[in-house]
């Protein structure tokens, strides 16, 4: 898959603002400083289309980009933020509560997770909410230029095996090494969106 086409196409609060429309989506999920925003831009080829703020979680919003006029990209909000008052973290789960619950056409969840690190509590929770709402989800493992190419199959090794160990879970899932700024994963990304939408090439 090669993405000709993006833009944004609305943003969601609430169940009343889903699209509903039919097409395919897949939502990328992850802390508010692991470069979701980043990994969005370099997989689209637009370096403006999702905003990177300087301030980690400043996305309180659903935001939906149109993906070559076929399916959606859903950025939802950062997760783990410090500074959030609890009130708004309390927000934040009912907004995800409410998304899973009204995306008819979610196809697959695309979780952020620094590669240099084991995934935080909030991590395996969207874990465990994928599995729940049986959601089909991938680990992009993100600041992957920040280790030896030589090292990075055996960081995600361990970091599947953290998830498995904690979580106890039957789950089935892949980790992708990725890096906007090191140019790392964007073709296995892809393949993986095209594979999950049910997408092929127009000359296919």
């Amino acid at each position: 898959m090669e993405i000709k086409k993006a833009s944004f196409f609305t943003s969601m609060k609430n169940a009343s603002g889903y699209p509903n429309d039919g097409k395919p989506e897949i939502a990328f999920a992850g802390k508010s400083n692991v470069g979701k925003s980043s990994l969005i831009n370099f997989l689209a080829n637009n370096g403006k289309l999702a905003y990177v703020s300087k301030q980690p979680g400043k996305t309180r919003l659903i935001n939906y980009f149109l993906i070559n006029d076929s399916f959606y990209l859903v950025d939802l909000p950062g997760y783990g933020f410090a500074r959030v008052s609890k009130a708004e973290r309390d927000s934040w789960a009912d907004m995800m509560e409410c998304y899973f619950a009204a995306a008819e056409y979610l196809r697959a969840l695309v979780i952020l997770i620094d590669i240099r690190h084991k995934p935080t509590e909030d991590d395996l929770q969207m874990i465990e909410w994928a599995a729940h709402f049986g959601v089909p989800f991938m680990v992009a493992a993100t600041k992957a230029d920040k280790i030896a190419k030589s090292k990075r199959y055996h960081y995600a090794i361990q970091m599947a095996k953290h998830i498995e160990a904690v979580l106890d879970m039957d789950l089935e899932f892949e980790i992708i090494p990725v890096s906007s700024t090191g140019k790392v994963g964007k073709e296995k990304v892809l393949h993986y969106l095209e594979t999950m939408t049910g997408l092929q090439e127009a000359e296919e």
